[in-house]
């Protein structure tokens, strides 16, 4: 009769011997030996998409802008390209920053600024400098979900050249005149992550900002219009979202 139940202490003797063994061997694994993700690792990022401004056409005769896919919206749209580095500190959050600007503003060649019988063309560029944070409320093995913010400064310029007449000589300077704003930007992010391997990653994201543009130069009642008239052509408060296709390289820190 005692046969069964020694047989019995046995076993469970056994089970919790390996159960032990098991749990050390887990909690003996090398820090290099585990997932990027369960590290604190950076991953280095570049960005290409599409900037639209839907309340901010750069002329009447440009509403859409001029993006791969065509006019996107009623105001401008434009090409937007762009690098981030972020640090992973742990699977939840990340902190970084990063710089975005448009390599092929909106082109109006039919300008009509303050010298209506001057022929003129206009284009307007935009550049981003900021910082952001995200939370990763969504993991699995191979796909990540996030949101945050960012915030930063931005930078509007005006590109005004004339077409008429013959180019001056350079010590009389050039028939093209660059005028810029300053201001600051802040606003929501989202976007989600696929994980290609244990160090490349591509994603999507979305961004809604808010742009905070003075009238006047930054700490200064200066105009910031050129010699004959010709202001920036955005201030004030501008609504401005970010659809962006990003890949990423993850780096063991």
């Amino acid at each position: 009769m005692k046969t069964p139940h020694r047989r019995a202490l046995c076993a469970s003797w056994v089970v919790a011997v390996a159960l032990t063994a098991g749990s050390a061997l887990a909690q003996d694994v090398p820090e290099e030996h585990l997932s990027l993700v369960e590290r604190p690792h950076t991953v280095a990022m570049l960005e290409g998409g599409i900037l639209a401004l839907p309340a901010a056409p750069i002329s009447a005769a440009n509403i859409g802008g001029s993006t791969p896919v065509g006019a996107v919206g009623s105001g401008d749209a434009t090409v937007l390209m762009g690098a981030r580095i972020l640090y992973r500190a742990s699977r939840d959050w990340a902190i970084g920053a990063g710089a975005t600007f448009a390599p092929r503003p909106t082109n109006d060649v039919n300008y009509v600024g303050s010298q209506p019988g001057l022929p003129r063309s206009h284009s307007r560029s935009y550049l981003f400098l900021g910082g952001e944070a995200r939370y990763f409320p969504l993991r699995s093995r191979w796909f990540e979900g996030w949101f945050g913010f960012e915030a930063g400064g931005v930078i509007i310029a005006d590109r005004f050249s004339t077409s008429a007449g013959s180019d001056p000589a350079p010590i009389l300077g050039t028939q093209t005149v660059t005028v810029s704003t300053e201001g600051f930007a802040v606003g929501a992010q989202v976007g989600g992550d696929y994980l290609i391997s244990d160090q490349w990653v591509v994603g999507l994201a979305l961004r809604a900002d808010r742009w905070l543009l003075p009238a006047q130069k930054p700490f200064s009642q200066e105009t910031s219009c050129d010699s004959i008239g010709d202001c920036p052509t955005l201030t004030g408060n501008v609504a401005a979202f970010e659809l962006g296709l990003t890949i990423g390289y993850r780096i063991a820190l």
